[in-house]
């Protein structure tokens, strides 16, 4: 296990590092920075060393390049056991380096803004902190590094426990930890630049499909079970996805035991669904991923059908409670223990029919105060509030799904077709009635 005498660090997240850098300069560590971060140590009054000053090469590039130097990377790469890695980082001035404490320029925050200039978002590419977490992570017998600032505790706790030590136990922990945040740094940034071209240069250059299709997701949650209860399984979740996307990924959980596998499974089918009715009041009830009732009660679609040769009347009153009963008379035998999806705000009224059936999930754009006080008096309903269920417009987003040792990618299908533009083919026409519905 490394004793800790030296140590680099190199923030851009600097949440938590003055009270870790302090404790690690009272139990005698060495400190060298950059930048920003030894500016904001310097200011807690905690001694750090220039890296620029300790390499004799000054920050050049306008701060592009700072690290990239032999007496970083020696000191990072060095075999501490190695007679020969030793003698040559003697002969080269190069001291060992114990810890590197970096996290990288925030590029999936960056572009994740809207209208992020693109050459905003290049600029956003680190490219000394990967390598110098990388070189690190190889080195792991010999070196620490922490990239999460939620281990600085376990750090430190371990270092007063031994005297200076991390255990070898967490080095490893920490070097997987590294290689799962540079693979999906890597991705991102390869997936926004197959994605993004397009607009800044010319079009031959974008690859709605390129060669390598990277995926990189992180742990939201791991589940009781699968689809059946022998299987293991967990929830992971796009890191770039767009916050404002309603989607059971985004959604909050108001209420109730945590989200099942088929919980999960079912409630992306009855959100993707109803966002086929976003614009409408609407009503989507799943069971085992397919539907079991859906209505619509929307008087726009009905004055359409009528201005085009259509119906007179309506088709039923443009409330929410009676589009659910709607839905759930389509086959109230299936509806039992299903997900609910509704594409308005949950009144009181429509919680209070909802109640009279046992569902399983209710998911609705927001909640409002009445409604949530009656259903959350059912313990083992689980409520999750989504936002508004508007069309995700010119997000570009894949459809993904898996075969046997592969995988299919398209666009997402969000064409969305109106009554007027339909073209009969048959020699019976449909009634008013039926057009409507």
């Amino acid at each position: 296990m490394p004793k800790i005498n030296r140590a680099i660090i190199s923030l851009s997240d600097k949440a938590g590092v003055v009270a870790f850098a302090s404790e690690l300069h009272k139990m005698g560590v060495e400190i060298l920075s950059t930048g920003g971060t030894a500016k904001t140590l310097r200011e807690a009054n905690i001694p750090v060393i220039d890296v620029s000053d300790y390499t004799g090469s000054p920050e050049v590039l306008d701060g592009r390049l700072k690290t990239l130097h032999p007496k970083i990377h020696g000191g990072l790469l060095g075999m501490r056991s190695n007679s020969k890695h030793q003698q040559e980082m003697s002969a080269n001035g190069i001291l060992p380096i114990d810890m590197v404490v970096v996290n990288l320029y925030p590029f999936e925050a960056t572009i994740s803004k809207e209208d992020c200039p693109f050459d905003h978002a290049v600029e956003n590419i680190d490219i000394g902190g990967p390598t110098m977490l990388r070189a690190a992570a190889k080195n792991w017998q010999d070196v620490a590094v922490v990239t999460d600032p939620g281990d600085y505790p376990l750090v430190i706790e371990e270092m007063k426990k031994s005297g200076g030590n991390v255990s070898r136990e967490t080095c490893f922990k920490f070097a997987q930890k590294v290689f799962a945040t540079t693979s999906r740094y890597d991705a991102a940034i390869c997936n926004y630049l197959n994605s993004a071209a397009w607009e800044n240069e010319p079009k031959a250059h974008a690859l709605d499909f390129p060669a390598t299709y990277s995926l990189t997701y992180n742990k939201v949650q791991e589940l009781r079970y699968g689809e059946n209860p022998h299987q293991k399984a967990a929830f992971y979740k796009c890191p770039h996805l767009p916050k404002d996307v309603a989607c059971i990924t985004n959604g909050r959980q108001l209420h109730g035991k945590e989200l099942s596998y088929n919980n999960i499974m079912d409630g992306d089918a009855a959100i993707e669904l109803a966002r086929e009715f976003a614009s409408d009041m609407a009503v989507v009830i799943i069971k085992h991923a397919n539907p079991c009732g859906v209505a619509i009660s929307n008087e726009n679609l009905i004055a359409d059908v009528a201005r085009h040769g259509g119906a007179s009347g309506k088709l039923g009153e443009k409330d929410l409670a009676d589009t659910f009963m709607k839905a759930r008379d389509c086959d109230p035998v299936s509806a039992f223990g299903g997900i609910v999806a509704l594409t308005q705000p949950l009144d009181a009224a429509t919680a209070r029919a909802i109640g009279e059936t046992f569902f399983e999930v209710i998911i609705a754009p927001s909640f409002e105060a009445d409604a949530l006080e009656i259903l959350k008096a059912k313990k083992n309903l689980r409520l999750v509030e989504i936002g508004a269920l508007e069309s995700v417009g010119n997000k570009k987003l894949h459809g993904l799904r898996k075969v046997a040792g592969g995988l299919l990618v398209q666009d997402e299908d969000h064409l969305t077709t109106h009554v007027k533009d339909s073209k009969v083919v048959t020699k019976r026409k449909p009634t008013d009635e039926e057009l409507s519905a």
